[in-house]
């Protein structure tokens, strides 16, 4: 790769970007970056380049191009290299790629950017295919023991390895394999690299849980989910309410958002709940079809603007910063109408668990329409990525793609706003950013999702039909039931939001 650029020993002495204008949205392959060589001689001394020098100039390129934060890193300045000599033997210091990676990263600002060392994994997750066992999960703290853990089980992939074993929404669990999870195992016992393990199940015991003496063993396969889990229409007294249960904006599943959509139509449903509470996020483009679909009296107006860094701002028109509401789903040969509602007001679900996607279309869609939300904070995620691989132009069908690794990047290249120039960096918060209700989930009676047995949709039901934002039942302590992983955030994806390039 990098070799066969210092062909006779030739120095480089400038990079510069030129970067293309494309219709509607950058384009990735639309980056050159134009090296200039002074002639040498045979005598200059030119360090032989390793893998890891390949990667981490693939690092330093992606990130001087792209990063959000660019200019506020010395390292990632024009002039910082005067050649790849010095290059190269400057991230010799790092002890690994990811090492290099970090270094360049402005910390703790920036808390979403992360190197994968396997891109057709994460390539997979954004398309909800992940190696998992279907038991998708939250973990929490013991309320006596801190240093203790539990797992809850959110909900169950179909066709998955716990669906077979039984598992269900609302189980607890605190070992794996005989041991007990704790804040410094839990990550070797249920994310390392071992494809199986036994459960262990437990009851609630207000917190704490103990041994029921039941176990499940479970084994990871490749898994694709579809996000689209729950979509029906629940009748309230003379109003039919649209429900949909959406755990990822992913694009592999337009066709079938679109469709949940088509029935809410036919059913002409007077109000909408849509369920993010697990969403950590995915597709803008996705986003904007949700939008779209929620309300269709808003064509082509701006739904979300981005904001890059200035060297890409300075490069490109501006119109290519912006997504527009659209009547139409068009990408990967697909080309279909929305099937939009045309809807004045929208209820979401969300918890500290929502995320990127799901908060840009919140936000989003409340300089339109009235949006209220039940449940709690969101992750205050407002700024998103794009998929930087180790070729010519830093693109997956690129010239020169680099067959000896397959790390990528996904660095956070961009910050995005609604129509009003607004987005909340602490997350958005039920009666307080919007109208709503503060609902946190009661990991000892979760009920079923889609049901009125789940708390959260009951009080949204009850919101609905009577405007009411309180009731009788014992106020949760949001700050007891607080989350410190997720199975989600295991995955290559986890709570990305992500822009698409064109070809």
């Amino acid at each position: 790769m990098l070799r066969e650029k210092l062909i006779k020993g030739c120095l480089l002495n400038k990079i510069y970007l030129t970067l293309i204008n494309m219709k509607n949205i950058i384009k990735l392959s639309a980056l050159s970056i134009i090296l200039f060589f002074s002639s040498c001689t045979k005598d200059d001394n030119i360090i032989e380049p390793s893998v890891n020098d390949d990667i981490n100039y693939f690092v330093w390129k992606g990130l001087n191009a792209y990063y959000l934060w660019q200019k506020d890193i010395p390292n990632l300045a024009d002039n910082r290299f005067a050649n790849f000599d010095e290059l190269y033997t400057y991230f010799r210091g790092f002890s690994n790629p990811e090492n290099s990676f970090e270094s360049l990263l402005n910390r703790p600002t920036d808390r979403f950017s992360w190197i994968v060392d396997d891109y057709i994994a994460l390539e997979n997750s954004f398309q909800g295919i992940t190696l998992n066992n279907g038991m998708e999960f939250g973990l929490v703290r013991y309320e006596n023991t801190p240093t203790n853990i539990f797992g809850y089980v959110r909900y169950v992939v179909p066709n998955s390895d716990a669906a077979s074993k039984g598992i269900t929404r609302g189980m607890i669990f605190n070992a794996i394999d005989g041991t007990q999870l704790t804040e410094s195992n839990y990550s070797s016992l249920l994310f390392g690299n071992n494809t199986s393990y036994s459960t262990d199940f437990a009851d609630y015991n207000a917190g704490n849980p103990t041994s029921n003496g039941s176990s499940a063993s479970l084994t990871k396969t490749q898994l694709q989910e579809n996000p689209v889990a729950v979509s029906k229409v629940i009748t309230e007294g003379t109003q039919k309410i649209g429900y949909l249960m959406y755990n990822q904006f992913s694009s592999s599943f337009d066709t079938q958002l679109n469709a949940a959509f088509a029935s809410f139509k036919t059913e002409a449903i007077n109000d909408l709940i849509i369920d993010l509470r697990y969403n950590g996020g995915g597709s803008v483009r996705t986003a904007t079809y949700l939008g779209s679909m929620v309300t269709g009296q808003f064509n082509n107006e701006l739904f979300s603007k981005q904001v890059w860094n200035e060297k890409v701002q300075a490069a490109i028109d501006p119109s290519n910063f912006t997504n527009n509401f659209t009547n139409q789903i068009d990408h990967d040969n697909i080309n279909e109408a929305i099937n939009n509602l045309g809807l004045t007001r929208v209820y979401f679900i969300v918890t500290g668990s929502s995320a990127s996607a799901s908060e840009l279309v919140i936000n989003s869609l409340s300089s339109y329409i009235d949006v209220k939300l039940i449940g709690t904070t969101t992750i205050g995620k407002q700024v998103g990525s794009v998929t930087l691989y180790d070729s010519d132009n830093l693109s997956r069908n690129g010239e020169n793609l680099n067959q000896n690794h397959t790390y990528a990047m996904q660095p956070i290249v961009l910050e995005i706003k609604n129509k009003d120039d607004l987005n909340y960096p602490n997350g958005i918060v039920p009666g307080i950013t919007l109208p709503g209700i503060e609902l946190p989930e009661d990991y000892g009676n979760l009920g079923v999702l889609g049901e009125r047995t789940d708390p959260l949709l009951d009080r949204a039901l009850v919101y609905i039909s009577t405007g009411a934002k309180f009731s009788n039942q014992p106020k949760i302590d949001a700050s007891k039931t607080l989350e410190i992983y997720n199975s989600k955030l295991a995955t290559p994806s986890s709570n990305e939001m992500y822009v698409h390039f064109k070809n």
